[in-house]
């Protein structure tokens, strides 16, 4: 076979999507490409501390990234879940587990069993009794998961939370190691070829030009390639997702470290928490048609534990994606490519999918048009399916106490989502996809943890007596205590594990 030609990728960007996607295709397909990063000092990075999805894991390891050495450069913290407080009702909490609930093995998975029981009128705690990511998480508990797939120690797995204008340098360094070279410049404009449209260089304020043949396009909200030079259009999706605006406010770690996220609901939106070694990510993520930004930073700044390190800085922002995020020998990755709020943590997730299908679809000469669809299609389902896990939020309330959650409340919803809803309020069916950030223990969290109750459970959970479900729930419940209670606390993990530099 003709050997394929080595591509010259210039990757149009730096921050966090950038450098993953160097990093990447510097590490994967090093005999394929040459990576050509261009980016500007004087441009900032939306930084404002990120919380993880554990696919990250498998992105990192792929990489060859150190865990330890990883989570000490981005001050990190262990990641078990989200908990969302306030979102059904007020006074209400759950956690968003990452592992399942029960063991995972009978006829029909866990929550039909514990339904049967609810609606045999048995008194059970809420089903994140019923975890072990969650126990641990509410102990602020933290230790590697069992190998084992016998232990209980082995239904949980784990993501991060770290600072995210520190893992963009980090990055950085691993990729130029790995070959990766870094431009500094601000772009200005584009040359395209007068016949097949393509980009074939970019122009820099000094008047360089940096050639390529594959251009990634990581310019953040700006899409400087694929929105402004080849105008592909962006679906809005705000009258969904209402929020388009945040306001951020690091401050002194005053609590403890814990094991998970917060998503606070509030008046006109909701209220992260992203502890990190040495500080706390705070934000406000509201809807302007229902709040101002003054007002909105003010009720972040009463609401903060500990002493905020700056003043609130404000992010605007418009949920959607591109119609298509590959056109041409363009590939929009990050930002330029859509955007989700970070409810669910799923912004890297998002990056890391995008450049998984592009080293899986790396184009070998010429670009294929297949390739492009498939590498589209991809993108697409990922963005849409978490679209709709984001909108069950919202939707899934019981609040009317502020026009915001009145709307979201009674806001008419995608048909993709409605017949999700519907088939769990009939039977506790959770859609199955063999592909998506979300298994069926995230739904379940979220329809459970805000009582949207299915009607009736499988047929198939009448099987076991009931007497035997309720001993086999206390022998789970036991198990799961004494694991947990052999477990470190999470800061002590830390200070072991991945201590922070001194000099931090």
């Amino acid at each position: 076979m003709e050997k394929a030609a080595r591509q010259r990728v210039v990757v149009v960007g730096g921050g966090t999507s950038g450098w993953m996607t160097a990093a990447a295709l510097a590490k994967l397909l090093p005999t394929r490409c040459s990576v050509e990063l261009v980016e500007s000092e004087a441009i900032g990075i939306i930084g404002v501390g990120e919380a993880t999805l554990p696919h990250i894991r498998a992105f990192n390891d792929r990489l060859g990234i150190v865990e330890a050495e990883f989570m000490a450069a981005t001050r990190a913290t262990f990641k078990l879940g989200i908990e969302f407080r306030d979102w059904g009702r007020i006074g209400d909490s759950y956690i968003h587990p990452f592992g399942t609930f029960g063991r995972g093995s009978g006829e029909v998975q866990f929550h039909h069993y514990y339904m049967r029981m609810l609606h045999a009128g048995a008194s059970l705690p809420p089903i994140e009794a019923f975890s072990m990511a969650c126990a641990l998480a509410r102990a602020n508990r933290f230790g590697t998961p069992s190998r084992n797939a016998q232990q209980i120690a082995s239904t949980f797995g784990y993501a991060y939370q770290f600072d995210a204008v520190a893992f963009a340098p980090y990055l950085r360094l691993f990729a130029e190691r790995l070959g990766a070279r870094r431009t500094e410049g601000r772009i200005v404009a584009a040359e395209r070829d007068l016949e097949s449209r393509d980009v074939t260089a970019i122009l820099l304020d000094d008047g360089r030009r940096v050639e390529g043949d594959l251009f990634i396009d990581c310019s953040g909200f700006a899409a400087l390639l694929i929105g402004k030079e080849l105008d592909e259009p962006f679906e809005d999706w705000s009258r969904w997702l209402p929020a388009d605006r945040a306001v951020a406010m690091p401050c002194r770690t005053a609590t403890s470290v814990t094991p998970f996220t917060s998503a606070v609901a509030m008046p006109s939106g909701w209220r992260w928490r992203i502890p990190l070694q040495h500080r706390t990510g705070n934000g406000y993520v509201f809807a302007s048609d229902f709040l101002s930004e003054t007002a909105a930073a003010d009720a972040l700044t009463a609401a903060v534990e500990g002493t905020p390190l700056v003043a609130p800085r404000t992010l605007r922002f418009k949920a959607g994606r591109r119609t298509r995020s590959w056109v041409g020998n363009v590939v929009a990755i990050g930002l330029a490519s859509g955007f989700l709020e970070p409810l669910e943590s799923t912004s890297l997730y998002l990056v890391q999918q995008a450049i998984t299908a592009l080293v899986e679809l790396f184009p070998e000469r010429a670009i294929a048009s297949i390739d492009r669809d498939e590498f589209n299609g991809l993108v697409n389902m990922e963005y849409d399916r978490v679209r709709d896990f984001l909108i069950l939020h919202y939707h899934a309330t019981e609040r009317d106490d502020s026009p915001f959650w009145h709307y979201v409340r009674t806001m008419p919803i995608p048909d993709s989502l409605a017949e999700k809803m519907e088939l769990f309020r009939r039977r506790g069916r959770v859609v199955k996809y063999r592909e998506g950030a979300f298994l069926d223990a995230s739904w379940v969290s979220v329809y459970l943890g805000q009582r949207v109750l299915p009607l009736g459970a499988d047929p198939r959970a009448e099987g076991p007596s009931l007497d035997s479900l309720v001993a086999g729930l206390e022998r789970l419940r036991g198990e799961i205590a004494g694991a947990v209670g052999a477990m470190p606390d999470h800061a002590a993990f830390l200070a072991d594990y991945c201590p922070m530099p001194a000099a931090a």
